[in-house]
């Protein structure tokens, strides 16, 4: 790739694509880990529909420049067109919100009506295939606007749902290079590192816990893992025997009012009914499993320690992100610079080469999980070399839980299907044969219909699928 230092231990003028570059979020999180990053510079084009939002980044990003702390200069450019921003892209970072949180409430709480309760709603469930409905043919149309921008662009999406937004770049454009982020395996390992500590008095770092991660996105299994000659399956199976009510559990109600309040009970329960470490976080695995383990109701939630974060919640956050941004924007605050746990900076340079290493992506299937279908977008680990990230062949996933990755295999795929080619029709038996859709058929029907109702704007089907439901 281009203007490697004669040293190969920097690289400069690099330019990063960031669709959805008006993010108060990701987009900040990001902006540190560069500005924490010494061996990398160059520009980043922000692209967002809210291009005054993008025009905010750039003031904000282009102050970090001056500043004597930041270790990676990068200039911040807002761009009018996606084909702007992409044009001559050496990566592209995607993190967009489809929609508004109006529609992501009704995602996650229209169900409620009908006695369906999900702590996350992003990803599966009623709330997930809805929302990936909306936010697929977005993702088509940024895999197009690549194939003509920067084919040779390797692409980094953060967006949920992860897996099918990844498999729709795939369907959409086969020769992307492309992989998906996620750092829900990061708090298994974190816990990983509690454990060695309070049974071992060992101070491991993350990065040493090494696991084998297979499954799909936020319900994803690790069958090994091994600190040094330390067996840390054995270790955890005798952690979870220990503790019954999981970690961390608060000694009053307060930890209810925590929007991502768990106590490790789901993940738990998993391993011993499964015996297979549960490597997501127990408000994204609630959701895979039928309604009646962990979703039954509030007080079934509260049992099992965790929350259902509501979006009222993340829309008080944004207000609140909204009035912080103002602040970096007009220098009445300062943008602090403190790197995250977030792997994307350490993922770019080792794909320029300077420095490989192994970690957990979303990318199709290649035969590294045997028993999970070809080309299927699955979470293992893979390999970051010099433009190149190879999958490691993580096995088979246990029988004891493929059952259950398969179903979401299945739907996500048809999911894709669906959202593609406007066949609601399909996505309507996917949305009735999900764990958590527990209704009769006329009032699945009901909730579906109004769910895509207050979504419909973002549906560039919806109204063919009116019309020929009114034949």
């Amino acid at each position: 790739m281009k203007n490697f230092s004669e040293d190969r231990k920097s690289v400069s003028d690099l330019k990063i694509a960031y669709i959805g570059g008006g993010s108060r979020g990701w987009a900040y999180v990001f902006m540190r880990d560069l500005a924490c990053e010494p061996t990398l510079s160059g520009t980043i084009a922000l692209y967002d529909i809210d291009y005054e939002a993008a025009k905010q980044n750039e003031k904000i990003g282009n102050a970090l420049y001056e500043r004597e702390d930041v270790k990676g200069k990068w200039k911040y450019e807002a761009k009018k067109t996606i084909g702007e921003a992409l044009t001559g892209a050496d990566f592209v970072v995607i993190s967009i919100l489809p929609g508004t949180f109006d529609e992501m409430e009704s995602d996650v709480h229209h169900p409620e009506k009908y006695g369906i309760y999900q702590s996350v709603g992003d990803t599966t469930g009623p709330g997930g295939i809805v929302r990936a409905l909306r936010c697929l043919p977005m993702f088509e149309e940024i895999a197009l606007a690549i194939k003509e921008h920067c084919p040779d662009a390797w692409v980094i999406n953060f967006t949920n749902p992860m897996t099918a937004c990844v498999r729709t770049l795939y369907k959409t454009f086969p020769k992307i290079k492309a992989f998906g982020c996620c750092h829900e395996v990061f708090s298994t390992q974190e816990l990983m590192r509690t454990i060695l500590k309070e049974r071992h008095g060992l101070n491991a770092k993350r990065d040493e816990i090494k696991i084998n991660v297979v499954g799909v996105n936020h319900f994803t299994w690790i069958t090994e893992a091994q600190y040094k000659e330390i067996d840390l399956f054995a270790l955890y199976a005798d952690y979870v025997k220990a503790h019954p009510n999981g970690i961390n559990a608060h000694g009053d109600d307060n930890w209810v009012n925590l929007p991502f309040s768990v106590t490790e009970q789901v993940k738990f329960d998993l391993f011993r009914r499964y015996g297979v470490i549960a490597a997501a976080g127990d408000r994204h695995l609630a959701e895979f499993c039928p309604g009646y383990w962990y979703l039954k109701d509030p007080e079934t939630v509260k049992k099992y320690g965790f929350t259902l974060t509501s979006v009222a919640y993340r829309k008080n956050e944004l207000a609140e992100r909204l009035e912080t941004a103002k602040q970096y924007e007009n220098g009445e605050k300062e943008f602090g610079i403190v790197k995250s746990w977030e792997e994307s900076v350490r993922q770019i340079k080792a794909l320029l080469g300077l420095g490989d290493f192994v970690t957990n992506v979303n990318i199709p299937n290649a035969g590294q999980v045997p028993n999970n279908p070809r080309n299927a977008v699955v979470e293992t680990n893979a390999y970051f070399s010099a433009d190149s990230v190879r999958p490691v062949f993580a096995g088979e996933v246990p029988e004891t839980v493929n059952a259950l990755v398969m179903r979401i295999i299945e739907e996500q795929e048809a999911v894709v299907e669906a959202a593609l080619t406007g066949n609601y029709e399909l996505a309507f038996r996917v949305f009735t044969n999900n764990p958590n859709v527990n209704l009769p058929l006329d009032k699945a029907r009901e909730l579906f219909d109004e769910m895509l109702e207050n979504t419909k704007k973002y549906l560039p089907y919806y109204e063919k699928y009116q019309n020929s439901r009114k034949k």
